[in-house]
């Protein structure tokens, strides 16, 4: 029923099953050959899940956007396009590759530089940047972040603000240190992501190894050598260490792909990681709902895609605000 000719511009991307299909039923969507049923057979593939339902509104705008740039792309095309008889191509098809861009998290709009010496790098809410550095490493700066690299021969920085994730080439002999919130972080030959604020530090390690050094508050200082699916807390002179799964690690760093993902999070918790992408900030105005949960991946900009999300999937009361979107019990419940 939702078949829309034989390309499939989601698996030349690796997108998921669910993603694949709300593009499918959108295509289908877009045929003059729509019927009742048809709508009651998508109704019953979005109240299956609440993965359905986000997904599909996610694309749902992503597809809206396609229409938007042909619209402003076709007044300046002045040589006619003469078909090709031995590769046809479905429009639907052709505009599932366009939500395919749209919808991958864009990172072509990262800056990729090498880095001079003694500078400090800073991104501003909802910006990202990449950092190259000379020996091969790299820096990728989360939104709001700021990072201080040491010069001379050093392989040192400091991460004063903000989220980083590292990849490193592991050198023995001058090993990569990273300072942060009073603690320090020694590279071993790794990939991870570094965060926090005040005194709390968060580590979590992807690949290869790391040791976590606690502030150096007592006689006896606390430290931790890192394996990958380990995160690591360092508050005070204190270091602890749990294990998550690869696929945890995985949606904590979507925001390398411009997204957000939460799994079975409140909207209390929701709320403080868009607010940190966006100046328009969710405010959870009513007690009653921060507890909610909910679950969906989310690009990390899109503040009113949430709004309506919440509103469909939970029964809460969204009000735009200008700067604000503010979520609300519904009257009567």
């Amino acid at each position: 029923m939702i078949e829309v000719g034989n390309e499939d511009p989601w698996k030349a991307i690796g997108a998921s099953s669910v993603d694949a299909t709300a593009a499918r039923w959108l295509a289908r969507r877009d045929r003059a050959d729509w019927r009742a049923a048809d709508q009651a057979e998508l109704d019953t593939w979005l109240s299956a899940s609440t993965a359905h339902m986000v997904t599909y509104l996610r694309l749902h705008d992503a597809w809206n956007r396609a229409d938007r740039l042909a619209a402003l792309r076709a007044p300046m095309r002045e040589t006619p396009v003469v078909p090709d008889v031995h590769k046809r191509v479905s429009q639907p098809a052709l505009k599932i590759a366009a939500v395919c861009i749209l919808a991958a998290g864009m990172t072509a709009a990262l800056t990729y530089r090498p880095v001079p010496r003694d500078v400090t790098y800073s991104t501003p809410i909802g910006g990202r940047e990449v950092i190259a550095l000379s020996d091969g490493s790299q820096v990728e700066l989360n939104t709001n972040t700021i990072l201080r690299i040491s010069g001379g021969r050093s392989r040192t920085v400091t991460l004063d603000k903000g989220e980083a994730y590292f990849q490193i080439k592991h050198n023995a002999k001058h090993p990569f240190i990273v300072h942060a919130f009073g603690h320090r972080v020694t590279d071993l030959g790794t990939k991870f992501v570094v965060r926090g604020s005040g005194k709390r530090l968060e580590v979590a390690l992807v690949e290869g190894r790391a040791r976590v050094d606690a502030a150096n508050t007592g006689v006896h200082q606390a430290s931790a050598v890192l394996t990958p699916g380990d995160v690591a807390i360092a508050i005070d002179n204190t270091v602890s260490v749990t294990k998550k799964p690869a696929t945890s690690l995985a949606d904590q760093l979507a925001w390398r792909a411009g997204m957000l993902v939460f799994d079975r999070a409140t909207l209390a918790e929701v709320a403080i990681q868009f607010n940190r992408y966006n100046s328009r900030k969710i405010v959870i105005a009513d007690p009653a709902v921060a507890h909610l949960e909910i679950m969906g991946k989310f690009p990390v900009n899109d503040v009113a895609l949430f709004g309506r999300v919440a509103k469909a999937v939970l029964g809460v009361n969204v009000a735009d605000r200008g700067n604000e979107v503010v979520v609300s019990k519904s009257a009567g419940k």
